[in-house]
């Protein structure tokens, strides 16, 4: 089978690579803007892993899509957090890339759009958790509605022209390969800040709860729910359950054994108070998640920051 990863030198696109690369069966065409940007990737040296480099916005030459089976879609210019700033902007910009990928999946016979949507922010300020697939989707960032709107468009593009598709409603997957130091990903920053002894920055009171899963969990799930069929095409990928940022900070610390400093900085309108997810349809399908603990991935993202990174 012939896939491509779109924005695959990403934290989830370099786990997603090095997971689907191991089936020698397949090959792998993996996308992104710079070629500096798979390093992490091109340590495993694999056989049957082509890289191409393009700009994955509204320049990009969709003739890449030729004899491609099925496509991973991990393309997004904004993160959830900073969403709100450059609203037109970035929904102008996400959008019209996701058209044309759909146009051009349908052009050259792409079978199958995996789409990496998100679990986090599509429901909004939803309470009433865990959140299912049916819950109704009001986001309150222009990430969530990006997202939302994207699922949306693989919808109407199957019902109009036959493309199959997955959604992926991905919950706060941690781990190898994400960025450290950069605006998300709270177990893998903080994990990283504690290690370090600097100063971890909390914003709101800690009382914000979110659904955090090791990316090797997310990564396996992914790939199932891709392959199978199935009734449904939408699908939550989260643990199952709900940790405070208060709780994480305390299993750090107590799991790394170190002290960590903490200072609280006024919360953000874009933070949801509560949100985790409900994985009953996934494991219906599919069989139980059976994720690692928090504890487990601290430690192993941990021992992966202290070999690579520190």
């Amino acid at each position: 089978m012939n896939i491509m990863i779109l924005a695959a030198a990403s934290f989830i696109g370099t786990n997603l690579t090095v997971k689907l690369a191991k089936n020698k069966n397949d090959r792998i065409t993996v996308v992104d803007k710079n070629v500096d940007y798979f390093s992490a990737i091109n340590e495993y040296n694999f056989s049957n892993v082509d890289i191409k480099i393009s700009s994955l916005d509204e320049n990009t030459n969709f003739e890449i899509l030729k004899n491609q089976d099925v496509v991973y879609h991990l393309v997004s210019s904004n993160v959830p957090t900073t969403s709100n700033k450059h609203i037109s902007q970035d929904i102008r910009i996400n959008l019209a890339f996701s058209l044309d990928l759909l146009e051009a999946c349908v052009r050259y016979g792409v079978k199958k759009v995996v789409f990496i949507s998100s679990g986090g922010t599509v429901y909004g300020k939803v309470v009433n958790c865990p959140l299912n697939e049916k819950t109704p989707t009001y986001p309150i960032s222009s990430y969530g509605l990006q997202k939302i709107t994207i699922e949306k468009l693989l919808y109407l593009y199957n019902y109009i022209y036959g493309l199959d598709y997955r959604i992926i409603r991905l919950a706060n997957p941690y781990g190898p390969y994400q960025r450290p130091n950069g605006v998300i990903g709270a177990v893998t920053t903080f994990t990283y800040k504690a290690i370090k002894g600097e100063k971890i920055e909390v914003f709101g009171d800690g009382s914000v709860v979110r659904d955090f899963i090791y990316i090797d969990d997310a990564v396996k799930a992914i790939i199932k729910i891709a392959n199978a069929s199935s009734e449904y095409k939408t699908f939550n990928l989260g643990c199952g359950y709900g940790t405070s940022i208060r709780e994480l900070l305390k299993k750090i610390e107590t799991t790394l054994n170190v002290e960590i400093n903490v200072v609280y900085e006024k919360g953000r309108s874009v933070d949801v108070p509560i949100n985790y997810l409900d994985i009953s349809r996934y494991e219906r399908c599919f069989g139980e998640l059976n994720p690692i603990s928090l504890e487990d991935g601290i430690m192993k993202t941990a021992e992966f920051l202290r070999r690579n990174i520190l």
